[in-house]
């Protein structure tokens, strides 16, 4: 019995050297290309643009920094990459993030970045005799990212966070405003959550301040919201 493979015959219906099934689907937009200006490399780039557009709407979005209320991790003019999916499906901020949202009604009418330091829910009073932020009745250590030679806070507060919205603080506390300056705005200066556009995840220029922005542990230890009330 033969057993071994036979070659496929050619196909003589198409003369050597025409394009097979694999060879036409190669570029199924070639008709399109033909059709406009700069043909194929300018369809290229327009897919590029495309897929860029869809990726800062829908995953990742560049926030340059404009002031420096968050200094001394963010610097003016700095450029960061706010991760929009962080919070899509099902997970919240957390105490130690540092977000960008949308001050409009709250802050102004612009996009603002600060570190989340209460969530809904949270008791967060300034300042226990040591001159520290407290969260639920425990004292935050603000040393490792609070601008250096300023204080937690030179404005006393004592406020319960609202379920849905966030107590938001800059680490230069001497040069932020932030929720403790719009206590008396509508919404008591606290954001609803749905305002926030994601998470500042990376510091992605100038080239060499490329690092990750790390949620820092000082709040590890803070007491849910529930416990510290119950």
């Amino acid at each position: 019995m033969d057993t071994e493979a036979k070659p496929a015959e050619r196909d003589r219906s198409r003369p050597p050297g025409t394009p097979g099934r694999w060879g036409r689907s190669r570029f199924a937009l070639a008709p399109l290309a033909e059709r406009v200006p700069g043909g194929r490399f300018t369809l290229a780039l327009l897919t590029c643009l495309v897929f860029l557009l869809l990726l800062s709407t829908f995953v990742v979005r560049p926030f340059e920094i404009p002031s420096g209320s968050m200094e001394r991790g963010l610097r003016v003019g700095d450029r960061v990459l706010v991760n929009k999916l962080a919070y899509r499906f099902g997970a919240r901020p957390s105490r130690g993030d540092v977000v960008v949202f949308d001050g409009t009604g709250y802050f102004g009418h612009a996009d603002y970045i600060k570190r989340v330091a209460g969530v809904g829910g949270d008791h967060v009073v300034c300042c226990d005799r040591e001159g520290r932020i407290e969260v639920n009745g425990h004292p935050v250590d603000e040393t490792g990212f609070l601008y250096p030679g300023n204080s937690a806070s030179d404005v006393p507060f004592d406020v319960v966070v609202p379920d849905g919205r966030l107590f938001l603080l800059g680490d230069h506390r001497a040069r932020s405003s932030d929720s403790r300056d719009h206590l008396g705005s509508p919404g008591g200066g606290m954001v609803p959550v749905e305002d926030v556009v994601g998470r500042a995840d990376w510091i992605v220029w100038p080239y060499g301040r490329w690092t990750r922005i790390e949620r820092p542990g000082a709040y590890a230890h803070v007491p849910a919201a529930e416990a510290a009330h119950g």
